[in-house]
């Protein structure tokens, strides 16, 4: 079809029953005026040519706060800010990207072998998932894409593994016969960004963007982590969620990120073991001493929250399962309490003047008084925090967020229940 019927398609109303799935029914006019932009400049950029639309989701991490480094078990979920794009198939195996003012050279998919010029690049991680499909004996093949997205960079929706996500759908939907499941494009994300684009993430934020919805993942074996999407639909729960923008930078601060695993595993190596997961509770006790006097007392409260938190996942999971939603609240800041007073990955310690993340939870404390739950989001110090607010008190939470941080500093999201997906 071409993108200029696709436009007519959802001028008439053809793909409302998609768009109001994925973005509810509130926002069905804005949704569709999205679309039609992009097919626009997709028009503009390539030509009125057959064509296709995808989405693929951010993320949120909602349980398991610093715990897959140490293989434990995480709670994620898709979420409703997403990149979309339209796409034209084409012959050979040329990649051609763009979003905005943004262009990335063309990718030749003939040529798999690492660039070390790509490094830390959009084009590195098409070409390292084009890779992994090769590897895998996939048909792979080029492309024209123009994209636009709502995952902001540097906001802890994980804006790389959407991105990850929309291509490696694509893919699988141009070339594949739709045969790579959502596990599998997680892993080949995850793949490219480790090994052509540079940077050792886990697999949580590919996971949580490609399966959608609700999904926990225990990572015990690291080479074939447990997946399992958790049956709970968030929109009869009564509440949105809110990420809040506290405004302060993650500059210099890799280094306090960076602690927080080293210390853990150091702890670990006290019991005798590389990472806590194989660890348990009764053995971090019998070794707190030692591991206080080799590794420090923030290393012990560290990995006292790791024995909690990977555990907590679970009964996080149990109560959405269970359709007990007020349960789940209760985890939730249980969680928070515990990254707070034992992770300590609120604030940088040295820093007295800046503990804007500490000032968002107090702002939620007071406002929500005992409804809900908050939490800090992600790796913490900086960045955002999360609420779960109740729809009777979201207006009232935003305008007191925003009065303190700025104008915009709110996110208001509902869990989306689809991953990466072809629309039409």
């Amino acid at each position: 079809m071409k993108l200029s019927e696709l436009k007519q398609r959802i001028t008439s109303g053809g793909l409302d029953s998609e768009l109001i799935h994925l973005y509810g029914k509130d926002t069905l006019d804005t949704s569709k005026q999205r679309y039609l932009d992009v097919l626009d400049q997709a028009i503009n950029a390539y030509g009125d040519e057959d064509g296709m639309l995808f989405s693929a989701p951010g993320r949120t991490e909602v349980g398991g706060n610093h715990t897959d480094h140490q293989q434990g078990r995480v709670l994620a979920a898709s979420i409703s800010l997403d990149i979309i794009s339209a796409v034209i198939p084409t012959v050979g195996k040329l990649v051609e990207y763009q979003s905005g003012d943004f262009k990335v050279k063309p990718v030749d998919l003939h040529d798999l072998e690492i660039q070390p010029s790509e490094n830390n690049t959009t084009e590195s991680l098409i070409r390292g998932i084009g890779a992994w499909y090769h590897q895998k004996g996939y048909e792979i093949g080029g492309f024209k894409m123009y994209a636009e997205s709502r995952v902001l960079p540097g906001s802890g929706m994980s804006s790389s593994a959407a991105f990850e996500t929309l291509i490696g759908t694509v893919m699988d939907s141009l070339y594949c016969r739709d045969e790579v499941d959502a596990v599998e494009i997680a892993k080949a994300g995850q793949y490219a960004e480790n090994v052509y684009f540079g940077k050792a993430s886990g697999l949580m934020d590919q996971m949580a963007c490609s399966v959608g919805g609700f999904v926990t993942i225990d990572f015990k074996d690291k080479e074939n982590p447990i997946v399992k999407k958790v049956d709970y639909d968030f929109e009869q729960s009564g509440h949105v969620l809110i990420l809040t923008d506290c405004k302060q930078s993650h500059a210099d601060l890799s280094d306090e990120y960076s602690r927080i695993p080293n210390e853990m595993k150091a702890a670990a190596k006290v019991m005798g073991h590389e990472v806590l997961s194989e660890c348990t509770m009764d053995q971090l006790i019998e070794h707190a001493a030692e591991i206080r006097n080799i590794c420090g007392d923030r290393a012990f409260l560290r990995a006292y929250h790791f024995m909690n938190e990977t555990n907590r996942v679970v009964t996080e999971v149990n109560a959405l399962n269970a359709q007990k939603f007020d349960e789940f609240l209760e985890l939730v800041k249980e969680s928070g309490r515990s990254s707070y007073m034992y992770l300590q990955n609120v604030y940088p310690p040295a820093d007295r003047m800046h503990q804007s993340l500490a000032v968002g939870l107090a702002l939620s404390e007071q406002l929500l008084n005992g409804r809900g739950a908050f939490r800090v989001h992600g790796g913490g110090f900086a960045g955002t925090i999360q609420a779960f607010v109740p729809n009777d008190l979201s207006e009232a939470y935003q305008k007191r967020m925003e009065s303190v941080f700025g104008q915009g500093c709110c996110y208001v999201l509902q869990i989306r229940a689809e991953g990466g997906i072809k629309i039409a």
